[in-house]
């Protein structure tokens, strides 16, 4: 088996055996990383793999944005919103005017959300692990 299909597996079980909440991180690992590709490029005068990976940024904001459940967490929902629109407006901006800085910008914005995501998934896994260990008949404390 070839290593790039042994790696698509990999992504495949690791998505299909994830929490929500690690998909969340993962999505903000991808944007993270095409941001950050799409600035490289855009400095680069790479107009097509800029525009690429913009593209693919905008697809994952939007899918965070359209995933807000308004019934669960109103409050979140009000402050992620906004941030996510600017944000789709900025990368717009600098797609259009090739402008690299208003990338690094929105990479600014969203790195400490996806920090404080991650930290986030981590204690709920912590929490659960506890739970479970406690909630065991028998099982050690």
């Amino acid at each position: 088996m070839s290593s790039a299909r042994e790696l698509s597996r990999y992504g495949v079980v690791k998505v299909t055996t994830s929490t929500p909440g690690q998909l969340l991180v993962m999505l903000y690992d991808g944007l993270l990383r095409f941001l950050r590709e799409a600035e490289v490029a855009m400095a680069a005068k790479e107009r097509a793999r800029a525009g690429e990976r913009i593209g693919r940024s905008l697809a994952i904001i939007e899918q965070l944005l359209f995933g807000l459940n308004r019934e669960a967490l109103p409050t979140l929902c009000d402050k992620l919103e906004p941030l996510y629109r600017f944000c789709i407006i900025q990368l717009t901006s600098a797609n259009l005017h090739e402008d690299p800085a208003k990338i690094g910008d929105v990479v600014r914005i969203l790195a400490p959300l996806r920090d404080a995501w991650s930290t986030a998934v981590a204690q709920l896994a912590r929490e659960a692990s506890e739970a479970a260990q406690v909630s065991v008949p028998g099982a050690a404390p």
